[in-house]
Formats: C-alpha cells, structure tokens, sequence
C-alpha cells in the first residue's frame, strides 16, 4: 500500500511579519548598564576560606562557610539545651 500527499491540499502557515529585534532597544541598554555596573563592582572575598563572598553577604562570608556557621549554631543549641 502508498499513501500519497496531496500538496495542494496540506495546510500552510502564514508568513509572520519578521522584526529586527525582539526585545526592544531601551530593555537592551538598560541591561547592558546594569552588566557593566555590575562588573565594576569590586569582588569580595570570604574572611575564613578567600572564596568570593556572596553578593548580598553582610558577614563577608562565601555560601559554603555561611552555611557551616548556621549549622554550628544550632548544634550549640541543641546542646545548651541538652545540658538544661
């Protein structure tokens, strides 16, 4: 058995006007300021191990050693209260 297709009968897509750009000028330059802003920006570095830091760290701190700071304080909880 042959199955032919007819090309007359298939279904076209309309053409889509095309754009220069998607994303209009104005959104581009202001993104372009905030990269290069943010490039300027001096690196901080964690003060126990010299990762960088996170960006939003107030403690200097990078992710790894702030989480290793939490941790510390709740095992210092659970034993101060262990010893109540």
């Amino acid at each position: 058995m042959v199955y032919s297709i007819r090309l007359e009968t298939r279904m076209r897509r309309k053409p889509v006007p095309r754009q220069d750009t998607i994303v209009p000028q104005e959104i581009l330059d202001r993104a372009r300021e905030v990269s290069e802003a943010a490039e300027l920006k001096p690196a901080l570095r964690c003060v126990v191990c010299g990762a960088p830091s996170a960006p939003n760290s107030i403690e200097e701190l990078c992710w790894v050693c702030r989480r290793l700071k939490i941790s510390a304080w709740r095992e210092s909880d659970q034993q101060a209260s262990a010893q109540e």
